[in-house]
């Protein structure tokens, strides 16, 4: 399955992050884009919660750049799932 449209959650506030979702050409796969002031810690472990989310929603063709202000992992879920949900909506509802 592939986005339809562009989305975002979250904020650039501390122990929070932003998710920006974009659709890619047909056949571009993933593209994932992690920004993180704790990445040296956490940075395999970010990638493994999109990448699973990701499966979860079966989505290709994607583009996804988190920034993380050091989010805990359930409100790092808690974005993806808002920005990947907005992302397959019409005109993001």
């Amino acid at each position: 399955m592939k986005p339809k449209n562009s989305s975002q959650a979250g904020t650039f506030e501390s122990s929070d992050l932003i998710v920006l979702i974009e659709p890619l050409d047909d056949n571009a796969g993933r593209k994932i884009e992690i920004e993180s002031i704790v990445k040296l810690q956490y940075g395999d472990n970010l990638r493994t919660i999109v990448a699973g989310m990701l499966d979860q929603y079966g989505l290709t063709d994607i583009h996804i750049i988190l920034k993380d202000k050091g989010a805990l992992e359930p409100v790092v879920r808690a974005r993806l799932e808002t920005a990947i949900t907005r992302s397959l909506t019409p005109e993001n509802l």
